[in-house]
């Protein structure tokens, strides 16, 4: 499991004083970049690859409030990849200063192509280094099925 800390600022507050939505999604993305990172995937190695990930829905279950003036550290698990690496799954756990758990974050994810703007799959040397990264007990493979289970398409409307 890898887990960052942060301290809670002033600007993370929302208007009843507590963590906002918001941050917590500033601090779950800035965990899955630093945890990309120790694997080696910075920023140089998606330029040489043009890829970047892609979050496609991060579903957030809110537990205790979380208040500034006290750190609060983000674990990241990988719970799900497919098997060309396309597709991902990462866990998300807060937990304030004492350990206690305090929200909880399952989002879905996959790689773009900077260049078409499409899905692809990790590049073979990425894919490698990716699939050593240690799999919490109920990983799963994912599978099409897996990415579309919320079945959500756009609505247009007239304007």
């Amino acid at each position: 499991m890898y887990l960052k800390e942060f301290e809670v600022r002033w600007s993370d507050v929302d208007a009843n004083r507590h963590l906002a939505n918001s941050a917590y999604v500033n601090f779950m993305s800035h965990t899955r970049m630093a945890f990309l990172q120790t694997l080696g995937f910075d920023q140089k190695t998606f330029a040489e690859h043009q890829i970047g990930p892609v979050v496609f829905y991060e579903h957030i279950y809110y537990f205790k409030e979380v208040f500034p003036g006290r750190p609060i550290k983000v674990s990241l698990e990988v719970a799900g990849m497919s098997e060309d690496g396309k597709f991902f799954e990462f866990h998300h756990n807060f937990y304030d200063a004492n350990g206690k758990n305090v929200a909880h974050c399952e989002m879905m994810g996959a790689w773009m192509s900077l260049k078409s703007h499409g899905l692809i799959s990790l590049p073979e040397d990425l894919l490698e280094i990716f699939t050593t990264v240690e799999k919490p007990e109920g990983f799963k493979i994912l599978t099409k099925e897996d990415t579309r289970k919320f079945a959500k398409t756009p609505k247009d409307i007239s304007l």
